[in-house]
């Protein structure tokens, strides 16, 4: 019996949408980034993307659990000496709703290569609208 390995034009890609209106962010991002790498699909196989395509809307109606939002902290700095900056999760929330989700979900994606590719199939809005209808995405459940 041998193994069977998908090659990289066998797998289709679907689109999915997620609403995350009230939804705790690490189980949205658990679900997005399983479904970004293909581990719904049994075809699935470590080395290739096997995944689809992903919208997340409402992005600003996520919800963080606990102190979150005043707590946890982010954190980036320019290699200057005494510019590292850092900014709570409540903050970046209000500044910028779709890079708390894009954060976490980049974070739970494998550290290769793949990550970017994965990556650029992740379609975040903050609000209701999104110009994806035309892919007629199927909802994906959290």
């Amino acid at each position: 019996m041998k193994t069977f390995t998908p090659k990289a034009g066998e797998i289709e890609k679907k689109w999915y949408i997620v609403d995350a209106k009230d939804k705790v962010l690490g189980k949205l991002a658990t679900k997005v980034a399983n479904a970004l790498r293909g581990k719904n699909n049994p075809k699935f196989a470590p080395h290739i993307d096997c995944g689809g395509f992903v919208i997340v809307v409402n992005c600003d109606k996520v919800k963080l659990t606990g102190n979150k939002l005043e707590g946890k902290m982010y954190y980036k700095h320019s290699g200057f000496p005494g510019a590292l900056t850092e900014i709570s999760a409540g903050d970046l929330l209000a500044k910028k709703p779709t890079k708390v989700i894009e954060l976490a979900i980049s974070g739970m994606l494998p550290k290769n290569k793949l990550r970017p590719v994965m990556m650029k199939k992740l379609h975040l809005f903050a609000g209701e609208e999104h110009p994806h209808s035309a892919q007629t995405p199927t909802k994906l459940e959290i």
